[in-house]
């Protein structure tokens, strides 16, 4: 347990500095979101299998403090990229750090899952590093609402706890028809699916 002296400095932002997609990136992070110390290794092996072209719309589900969405925006310059989260601590972060690193087409907002995300066929990309705890309830809800948010031929890419591989791959195949594992690395899966 903390002493009551050390509560200040327990309050102040944190200050990750990092490199994903090619990009390096100031993030501001707090205690109480996903990862503050570092970037997670999930997302870090994530970053190495994304394909994001220039013009590309994207969705980050999930975004926490920003490293995704931010790293893709900044790598689909002519594209734009929506970060969501539930936590309206991430959102803050999010945004703030998008002003941070100067990244103009990349705009967080509170949502649960695609709750406010008022998209059809509109996304090629939706990006999440998945929690543990999803439930099968959740997942459908998400994945039925991603297939509605992507383009035809956009894809869904997720990255998860090698103890979820099975259990996406199924729901992978049963609302998107198909399945492609991307990585599976010693902790994590990537796995991905395409809107036919």
């Amino acid at each position: 347990m903390f002493n009551r002296q050390d509560i200040p400095k327990l309050k102040q932002d944190l200050l990750i500095e990092s490199n994903l997609l090619g990009s390096k990136l100031n993030l501001k992070t707090r205690w109480g979101v996903f990862s503050p110390r570092a970037i997670d290794d999930g997302t870090i092996l994530f970053m190495q299998y994304l394909d994001i072209a220039k013009d590309d719309k994207c969705l980050d589900l999930g975004c926490g403090y920003g490293p995704i969405g931010l790293s893709v925006a900044k790598s689909c310059p002519e594209g734009e990229v929506h970060m969501v989260d539930k936590d309206f601590v991430a959102v803050e972060l999010s945004n703030d750090n998008a002003k941070l690193n100067h990244i103009n087409n990349a705009e967080a907002y509170l949502s649960d899952a695609f709750s406010a995300v008022n998209k059809q066929n509109y996304f090629d990309q939706v990006l999440s590093n998945v929690p543990a705890k999803v439930g099968r309830e959740q997942l459908s809800i998400i994945l039925y609402d991603a297939y509605d948010a992507l383009k035809p031929g956009g894809k869904i890419t997720f990255v998860t706890i090698n103890g979820l591989r099975h259990f996406i791959k199924d729901n992978f195949k049963s609302v998107f028809g198909n399945y492609k594992k991307l990585k599976q690395g010693q902790k994590y899966t990537i796995a991905q699916a395409v809107k036919q």
